[in-house]
């Protein structure tokens, strides 16, 4: 295993591209770091496809129909947002109109998209693999989407 800062808040997924790596955010938005924790520690997000991956924006994935529209079993989120800018590999969470709405689906983002700032909880960043999240096959949805092979928490992989 490599040797993470904080393993505890380290994700890492393996994807259809390559490994990416993030650094999940605790102090930013606890209920949405242990939310992800817990989807990935019960291998919720194996296997999901990025279902919205729009270029120079963000690719989406965490839904398990795959169509953007569904979440996990658990309850929805609270808002956690935050001052964190929505810029180059920020993870954010994706939700419906009610800021009250996150659950288990989130997004990467590939260039700036300060507009979000402040209205979309970011949980984590890319700290290695963001040029996997740039191989990702864009559309919305992608004719041949790419997928989340496994999500891993770092202190639990061996």
């Amino acid at each position: 295993m490599a040797d993470y800062k904080d393993p505890e808040n380290t994700l890492l997924i393996e994807t259809s591209k390559g490994p990416v790596v993030i650094e999940l955010r605790p102090d930013l938005a606890p209920k949405h770091v242990e939310r992800i924790k817990t989807l990935a520690r019960e291998g919720f997000y194996d296997g999901i496809v990025f279902h919205r991956v729009i270029d120079g924006f963000m690719a989406q994935t965490g839904c398990p129909q795959g169509r953007g529209t569904g979440s996990s079993k658990l309850p929805n989120l609270p808002a956690e947002f935050n001052a964190e800018p929505h810029i180059r590999g920020i993870c954010s969470m994706a939700r419906a109109q009610n800021p009250n709405s996150a659950n288990s689906q989130f997004f990467i983002v590939f260039d700036d998209a300060r507009f979000l700032d402040k209205q979309y909880t970011v949980w984590g960043k890319v700290i290695s693999g963001m040029e996997n999240v740039d191989k990702i096959n864009k559309g919305e949805p992608p004719a041949s989407p790419d997928k989340m092979i496994t999500v891993r928490v770092a202190s639990d992989a061996a």
